[in-house]
């Protein structure tokens, strides 16, 4: 059996042998289905190249028209709370994270001190007014009392001249005959009589404060020389003959008496605008002196309403330091009032993306603390004059050897739709991020 078995093998490998050259020419020929199959695939790849372009073109098209940025957060005020003057903490009315009205009392201070002020203050008007009163009845009633003396001394002028005229007359009447020195005592006795009535009237005018001493010294004076008048025309009647000499004497002292009433008459006529002046300048300074009073009483009043401290808008109380108790300087910030109701968005574009952005443009606005949830729309209101790097502490100086070429960022302001923010959950600081949508 061995010997039937052997030549099988040779026989298996020679065919092996002689087949073997058209096997390798049947490889060499690709077959029809593979051709077919590799057409199919480049096919599907050429397709899936077209869709994915077709595509492509919305995507693209939709992240062309808009403009993002996570260098954003919610701005808004922080209005420090601070007295305006010192004092002493007498009561603290709200607390942290307290929500206050615009007018709410937020501090008591001590008030003491600015009512004991305001009281000296409201003491020092009622002098500077009553002096102010006075003055003012002093400005009519010095004119009077000058308009007086000046008539008086015209008076004085006029019965000087009168008198040195009947000096004259009597000396000359004293040559001629009694009748004429009779004819004159009568008329000294109607004017001794006249003054005597004038010193009367004067007497009472001057108990009631109505006329200065000085115009009743004149009409005493005045009554006096009438009596001496009197006397000497008796005199005239019985002595005639001797009446010459003392008609001169009586002559020289009407003169005297005359030159000292024409003094004083001039010199009551340059005394008189002085006064005036001097009365109405006090008039004035009175006025003055009222007007700064008053100016002290309200400053006064100011600083006693400064001593409760309100709140100058709606918001939250935050940064409460102030305790019952301290003792605070002016402008000693104690609190801080933020007003929720007026927020925006600052965000901080690079200066590559604002070639397109412009005011107006709508936003699109996702917080990072309610995230996909609740979107907020917005427009954009103003886009800022320089790069956030201008306005820092050290501004960057590009004018150097190793300068580096950095993309700058340059804060956009956004503010937020009407109705937008009405539950008031956007709170400043919190991180956001607006797409800007440049088509629209």
């Amino acid at each position: 059996m061995a010997e039937v078995q052997e030549p099988e093998p040779k026989i298996k490998s020679e065919d092996a042998v002689k087949a073997a050259p058209e096997q390798l020419h049947y490889d060499k020929t690709p077959p029809v289905e593979n051709t077919g199959r590799k057409r199919k695939i480049r096919f599907v790849l050429l397709a899936l190249a077209v869709v994915a372009v077709i595509a492509s073109i919305p995507i693209y098209s939709y992240y062309a028209a808009r403009e993002s940025t996570d260098d954003a957060e919610v701005d808004g005020h922080l209005i420090p709370i601070s007295p305006r003057i010192n004092g002493t903490i007498l009561e603290v009315l709200v607390n942290d994270n307290q929500h206050v009205k615009a007018g709410q009392p937020l501090v008591n201070l001590d008030p003491a001190d600015y009512q004991v002020a305001l009281a000296q203050a409201q003491a020092q008007l009622a002098t500077a007014r009553a002096t102010t009163s006075e003055s003012g009845v002093n400005v009519p009633l010095t004119n009077i009392n000058t308009l007086s003396q000046v008539d008086s001394s015209k008076t004085q002028v006029d019965e000087g001249r009168a008198a040195v005229n009947s000096a004259q007359q009597a000396a000359n009447q004293a040559q001629a005959n009694i009748g004429s020195a009779r004819a004159t005592l009568e008329a000294r006795q109607a004017d001794y009589e006249k003054a005597q009535k004038d010193l009367a009237r004067y007497k009472d005018l001057v108990a009631k404060d109505e006329i200065s001493k000085q115009e009743y010294d004149a009409a005493d004076a005045a009554a006096r020389a009438g009596a001496a008048n009197v006397e000497a025309a008796k005199a005239n009647v019985t002595v005639a003959q001797r009446s010459f000499d003392k008609a001169m004497a009586d002559l020289g002292e009407a003169k005297a008496r005359l030159q000292t009433a024409q003094v004083l008459q001039q010199q009551s006529a340059q005394a008189r605008p002085k006064q005036q002046e001097a009365s109405e300048a006090r008039y004035q300074v009175a006025q003055a002196q009222v007007q700064q009073r008053d100016a002290d009483v309200k400053q006064a009043q100011l600083n006693l309403d400064y001593t409760v401290l309100k709140a100058p808008a709606d918001g939250i109380v935050s940064k409460k330091s102030a305790e019952p108790g301290m003792q605070l300087a002016a402008g000693q910030q104690i609190m801080a009032i933020v007003p929720l109701q007026d927020v925006w968005i600052t965000a901080n574009f690079k200066e590559t993306q604002l070639k397109k952005m412009h005011v107006g443009q709508k936003v699109e606005i996702e917080v990072d603390t309610y995230g996909r949830s609740r979107k907020y729309t917005g427009h954009i209101d103003s886009i800022a004059a320089a790069s956030g790097g201008r306005f820092s502490l050290l501004p960057p100086e590009n004018a150097t050897g190793n300068y580096v070429k950095v993309v700058q960022r340059v804060p956009v302001k956004i503010l937020l739709e009407p109705g937008q923010n009405d539950d008031q959950r956007l709170l400043p600081g919190m991180s956001v991020t607006p797409v800007v949508l440049l088509n629209n």
